[in-house]
């Protein structure tokens, strides 16, 4: 089938590595000049199914309330004169019942464990160097309150295969030594070995060179106006190409991963997706001293932070805004990243000259990603993986491979 992807992000690359190994004629149209230049940019490297835990737990309202003002919170929740983020805020608390956040951990545990499996196929079977450290993901907390309530959790996932294990704040240092000055305020940890971390966007670039030279055509600087259906199944997609001018491209499927961009492109099909963008911060600093930074890949509770060494680089990430759709940096928010990682790992890095960045990460209010078939035929999904996106993407792309060519899926792909 002649199948065009819409989204050169980390998810929208591997679905189209996926579908040309399936023997399908791929396309991608990306409005950037190259892949991964914006959500997947500069994220925070985990590859963290031990981490699966949406935002939307049963201790989220409360918290929410505590930050509602502050500039520095890890979720800020500003409220919008938008019906759209309304609706989503009420959806969110909805999926903060225990039960269902029970079982969107299921999924997106299910999902996740498939998905390091065929990031691993894809790493060791093309050769691919994107700054990998297999040294696990170790979550440390400050609270008491909040690490015993972690043990639950734990449980649960460790029952559906993704192995945490809860450390002492003696043993989560003893793992990693650059924690040693924030010793007394850990009240504890959990560790999960299987999860890595790893540059996204050095990822993605390299798939996307394999992929072009295995066939895949990508078409940049190309921003997608219109899909066009008729009696009920999908014909063709438009678009701004290159040099400005309007052009339609058939196809007998197109495989939406656009992230927020979705929203809007799919609103005109009566295909209302329950998407709001959480925009997200990063820093990266250049390592002054190898010995004081961590070599194993961190997630702060507190500041809702994870920590990941790229080659001579640390990078910081994290916090979730949801307050529109401006793509400004708030300084605010970024001067608390250096604040924190200085706090924690004093002398390591240079903080004079922090690289900020941001993004909007597609966030559902469940955290669920929308990944599948809809009701128009030939028309498909693989969008909504809020801050799972590059833990998820490998798989994502693969299971929409198998969807498309009809072939059984490892994972059910229904939300």
């Amino acid at each position: 089938m002649r199948v065009l992807v819409l989204g050169g992000g980390v998810v929208g690359t591997t679905s189209a590595w996926f579908l040309r190994a399936a023997g399908h004629e791929v396309s991608v149209f990306e409005r950037q000049p190259a892949v991964a230049l914006e959500t997947s940019f500069a994220n925070g490297g985990q590859v963290s199914v031990s981490h699966s835990e949406p935002w939307a737990n049963p201790g989220a309202p409360l918290k929410i309330l505590r930050w509602l003002g502050k500039d520095d919170a890890p979720l800020l929740f500003r409220l919008q004169p938008e019906l759209r983020q309304w609706l989503w805020g009420l959806a969110f608390l909805r999926e903060c019942l225990p039960h269902r956040t029970a079982r969107n951990i299921r999924r997106l545990v299910a999902l996740g464990l498939h998905s390091r499996r065929a990031l691993a196929e894809l790493r060791e079977g093309l050769g691919l160097e994107y700054g990998r450290r297999g040294r696990g993901i170790l979550h440390f907390y400050t609270d008491r309150h909040d690490f015993e309530a972690s043990a639950r959790t734990a449980a649960l996932m460790s029952q559906l295969g993704c192995a945490r294990v809860s450390l002492s704040a003696d043993e989560a240092v003893a793992l990693e030594p650059a924690l040693a000055p924030a010793r007394d305020r850990i009240a504890g940890a959990d560790y999960c070995a299987e999860d890595e971390s790893g540059d996204a966007h050095r990822f993605a670039a390299q798939l996307a060179d394999k992929a072009q030279a295995g066939g895949v055509r990508f078409l940049f600087n190309s921003t997608v106006t219109r899909i066009v259906t008729a009696g009920g199944r999908l014909t063709a997609v438009e678009a701004i190409g290159a040099d400005g001018w309007p052009v339609r491209h058939t196809a007998d499927a197109v495989v939406v991963a656009l992230g927020v961009g979705s929203v809007p492109l799919l609103a005109p099909l009566g295909l209302r997706l329950q998407i709001y963008p959480a925009k997200g911060y990063s820093a990266t600093f250049d390592i002054s001293d190898p010995s004081a930074a961590p070599t194993v890949s961190l997630t702060d509770d507190e500041y809702k932070l994870v920590f990941s060494r790229l080659g001579d680089s640390l990078r910081v990430a994290g916090t979730a805004e949801l307050a529109g759709h401006r793509r400004d940096l708030n300084l605010v928010r970024c001067e608390a990243l250096t604040r924190r990682t200085q706090a924690l790992f004093p002398g390591a890095c240079d903080y004079s000259r922090p690289r900020y960045w941001t993004g909007m990460r597609p966030l559902t209010p469940s955290n669920v990603p929308y990944l599948g078939a809809t009701p128009i035929r030939g028309l498909f999904l693989n969008t909504g993986h809020g801050t799972l996106g590059w833990t998820l993407a490998a798989g994502s792309g693969q299971l929409l491979a198998e969807l498309i060519s009809g072939r059984p899926t490892a994972v059910a792909v229904t939300r």
